[in-house]
């Protein structure tokens, strides 16, 4: 489906993210992340000439999760950025091991990483690493509990996407086809 028509424009810059996830043989699963940043012209902000079409920023991660989202392993590479120095934003990314992919992300990647801690890039990478690896990790296994004739957790909390979402509202239409039970759920108020 393409957006309206546009005015008269020319196209000067392309920022490209990618993110897959793998399961992996040993049973933990790989989240990774591409992100590259290309300008149409040549750009001389950086401390190199860059030419046009050649990645000014070109990172990747690797997150290895287990089945709740821990993270047990985190490798990255800048093998495109604008000062030999971004590649001190390499090794704090480390602190992310034990970080669990769930409520509070942004704020252990703030906590370990933020301002002069890591590298704005690689911290967007990961921002968004949560949803991939939720879209890997709980969806692939419901997939196979459904192929195997498994009924759905029987938990008597709401999965965490519920109530985060216009689609996902627990008064609207897709809870009460998806989670029925859920249908016009309310949190328990808690006594202060």
């Amino acid at each position: 489906m393409p957006l309206p028509a546009p005015q008269a424009r020319k196209h000067l810059h392309t920022r490209a993210v990618v993110y897959r996830g793998y399961q992996r043989e040993d049973g933990l699963w790989d989240i990774e992340a591409e992100m590259t940043d290309v300008r149409t012209y040549a750009h001389a902000r950086s401390e190199r000439e860059v030419a046009p079409g050649t990645p000014i920023h070109g990172m990747a991660i690797r997150a290895t999760v287990d089945d709740g989202l821990v993270i047990r392993e985190i490798a990255s590479v800048s093998d495109h950025a604008p000062f030999d120095e971004c590649q001190q934003g390499i090794n704090p990314m480390q602190r992310m091991v034990g970080a669990t992919m769930g409520p509070g992300w942004r704020q252990a990647i703030e906590k370990a990483l933020g301002g002069l801690r890591g590298c704005t890039h690689l911290r967007e990478l990961l921002f968004n690493m949560a949803t991939a690896a939720y879209q890997t990790v709980p969806v692939y296994r419901g997939h196979l509990r459904a192929q195997a004739g498994l009924a759905e957790s029987g938990s008597a909390e709401p999965p965490y996407h519920l109530g985060k979402c216009i689609a996902w509202d627990f008064d609207g239409a897709v809870v009460a086809r998806h989670y029925p039970k859920f249908a016009g759920w309310q949190p328990l108020k808690r006594k202060a």
